[in-house]
């Protein structure tokens, strides 16, 4: 692939399309395009957050690497060390079940030569030791494990710096219906991708299309099942200068059976989150390339409906967190609260690879909730695809792999429930 090779990237407002876009740029690339219904950072991505948790994660054969690589980026790289704050990271569980996961969790470690970077709490002491702010908590036989190289990222920001750096390089850009996905442009013999068409009816010609469109991909081309768009929940809360002080450098705190937290921002205000298998929201459609409509999950855009909240259910057990993690905000007043739409495979592994039906058109999506912390590095390796120099266990990881399980269950405890089935969230009639 040529340097001044047509590029086009759709969805590249988000994590992995702007990281796409940065690394073609960095590399000398000259002809990238950059399309998306929202400016960067995309309105609609899941990247577009308060925070997301950074951390080492071993649930794929690839995640040692890529986490280093991720930890290297955000420490050293101009572009995302301003986002990176590093309080500490303590995953901490008390029933029997989450307890295992977590000795589970250190043996991975061990075994990966990274157990330096994770110490053991085997009682409540040494829990509020480094965590103090659960002092006030029922932590009555948790144990955890504690990260001190970990913390959060401030995540909408980082987005934007990708963006800022993007046009210094001189990358095109494509927003609204003409940024909007609506077809591929096909050789005769249909087996080519030449370029795409947006929704506005705009043509563009290109040698190479990537798809990056996160939650919204499999609604796009037709991926036979290999994601689910599925949907997680969070709220806020606004702290007084006071309780600011008390809970700033506050390590984020995550438990597996009720959720987690992060510290305030710059702005007081901190986001909780619950664990839960994810919503999905099933509807007849046919993506291109489908041969006929059929019920898949389609993400319903917070950007175009910003009365949409989450369901009654998700009240309880947002609440439910707080009396456990945060007993002292029992009462405090909950706003923003919303879901985040992400692709879920059923192995938790990325999708990024040639669409094996349409030559020159590439997937990079498949985050499954985990995918934020490769924000600088993701996209090299998406340009080694492109590029054909991807190594192999990434080539095996990510490949295309229909059959490989039901990604509206995946690995996850119990299938997503549809929300269709759940009342509360919907408060427009659109």
């Amino acid at each position: 692939m040529h340097r001044n090779s047509s590029i086009l990237i759709f969805g590249g407002g988000g994590t992995i399309g702007s990281s796409t876009a940065l690394h073609l740029a960095r590399n000398g690339y000259t002809n990238v395009r950059v399309l998306d219904v929202y400016p960067i950072p995309s309105a609609q991505s899941a990247g577009n957050d308060l925070n997301k948790i950074m951390g080492t994660s071993l649930r794929n054969p690839v995640d040692k690497q890529l986490s280093i690589e991720a930890e290297d980026m955000w420490t050293q790289d101009p572009t995302f060390s301003p986002y990176y704050h590093r309080s500490g990271r303590a995953n901490c569980c008390g029933s029997l079940n989450g307890i295992e996961d977590l000795r589970n969790t250190m043996t991975k470690l061990q075994e990966a030569g990274l157990g330096h970077t994770a110490e053991w709490l085997d009682t409540e002491e040494q829990i509020v030791q480094r965590v103090p702010q659960l002092a006030g908590s029922d932590i009555h036989g948790w144990k955890g494990i504690f990260f001190e190289q970990s913390g959060w990222l401030a995540a909408a920001k980082a987005i934007e710096s990708v963006g800022k750096e993007l046009v210094h390089h001189g990358v095109k850009f494509s927003f609204g219906n003409s940024g909007a996905f609506s077809s591929l442009i096909l050789s005769n013999d249909g087996k080519t991708c030449l370029g795409a068409i947006t929704k506005d009816g705009s043509h563009y010609l290109a040698d190479r299309v990537v798809l990056a469109s996160g939650a919204w991909t499999p609604s796009l081309v037709e991926l036979e099942d290999q994601c689910c768009s599925k949907a997680w929940v969070y709220a806020h809360m606004q702290l007084t200068p006071e309780e600011v002080q008390d809970y700033a450098g506050c390590p984020v705190v995550y438990n597996e059976d009720l959720g987690f937290f992060f510290e305030p921002n710059e702005d007081g205000i901190i986001k909780v989150c619950d664990e839960f298998p994810g919503f999905a929201r099933y509807k007849m459609h046919q993506p291109f390339g489908a041969s006929k409509p059929r019920s898949i999950s389609i993400p319903r855009s917070h950007a175009r409906h910003p009365t949409d909240t989450y369901p009654d259910a998700s009240e309880i057990t947002i609440r439910k967190a707080i009396a456990a993690l945060l007993p002292r905000f029992n009462d405090k007043e909950l706003f923003n609260r919303a879901m985040c739409w992400c692709a879920d495979t059923a192995d938790a592994n990325l999708l990024i690879c040639e669409h094996p039906r349409w030559k020159n058109l590439f997937l990079a999506t498949g985050d499954s909730g985990h995918s934020f912390k490769l924000l600088p590095i993701i996209g090299k390796h998406v340009v080694e695809l492109l590029e054909g120099t991807l190594q192999e266990d990434m080539r095996e990881a990510w490949r295309w792999r229909p059959g490989s399980g039901d990604a509206r269950k995946s690995r996850r405890a119990a299938p997503a429930k549809d929300l269709a089935d759940l009342p509360g969230w919907r408060h427009d009639s659109i």
